[in-house]
């Protein structure tokens, strides 16, 4: 199976790896789900970059912490898609293979660790809607195909 590919890779820029696991975080009833908007007022799945040594799963349970203040089991893999992007930010161009997982459950035990984003609950289409990253839409739609069999 192809990997899917967002973003443009443009051949004037040297593009730095940045391997990252990101999680769906869905309500019981599987209508809404949790975005991470972080301080530029872009929304992305919770997660992040795969630091050191880290597995993936590694990398979703500290990122929940971090992100959420969630203790989260990871459940189904989605699959990996790339991305390609400028981060003005880190004034750096990164290709990020993401890898996409769904959180079997999630609870949550105490503030988040980063004080600086901010979590908000949407309706799954209003949800695909916001995130910035192709990648992470793409992951929505593969959790949403999962669920209809």
């Amino acid at each position: 199976m192809d990997i899917p590919v967002f973003g443009e890779k443009m051949a004037d820029l040297v593009y730095q790896k940045r391997f990252a696991a990101y999680i769906i975080i869905q309500s019981a009833d599987n209508s809404r789900l949790l975005l991470v908007q972080a301080p530029n007022g872009a929304y992305f799945l919770p997660g992040g970059e795969i630091e050191g040594d880290e597995t993936q799963e590694e990398t979703l349970h500290r990122e929940a912490m971090e992100e959420l203040g969630y203790v989260i089991e990871v459940g189904a893999y989605l699959g990996q898609a790339d991305e390609f992007f400028y981060s003005r930010h880190r004034q750096t161009a990164f290709h990020n293979p993401g890898y996409f997982y769904v959180a079997q459950s999630w609870q949550a035990k105490q503030a988040p660790l980063e004080t600086f984003n901010h979590l908000e609950w949407f309706p799954v289409s209003e949800a695909i809607d916001r995130l910035k990253r192709g990648s992470h839409k793409w992951a929505v739609v593969q959790w949403q195909k999962s669920l209809n069999g």
